[in-house]
């Protein structure tokens, strides 16, 4: 019976303990824009939007950032939510994928890939 009762306190307390680890730790998104041959682009604009009305007229982006070397962008303290991603560099976009992100897990980096052609 000692076991037991010792076995559901220990599994109630890492339970605790994520879920304020996960209050503590901000949400972040972290995008990798690659082109259709996989490699990675530098200098693209990456914006993300909460709603598709926003992403579809390019209004009211959450945050705007231009990828690093590695094609990388990463957006700190968002909500755990799904985000619209645009991404552009010269005459190439997302449009045509990987445009909707999954739910955002909440205390976690979030990563993501959009190809842009």
């Amino acid at each position: 019976m000692r076991i037991i009762t010792l076995i559901a306190l220990l599994v109630a307390g890492t339970a605790s303990i994520e879920s304020t680890q996960a209050q503590l730790l901000p949400t972040k998104l972290r995008i990798t824009v690659i082109d259709g041959l996989g490699n990675f682009v530098e200098g693209a604009t990456v914006s993300i939007y909460e709603t598709e009305k926003d992403y579809l007229a390019s209004e009211n982006a959450v945050a705007t950032l231009k990828t690093d070397k590695k094609g990388r962008v990463t957006f700190k303290e968002v909500k755990p939510m799904a985000y619209f991603v645009e991404a552009k560099f010269e005459d190439k976009n997302n449009n045509a994928a990987g445009v909707k992100t999954g739910e955002l897990e909440e205390g976690r980096i979030n990563k993501v890939n959009t190809v842009i052609d």
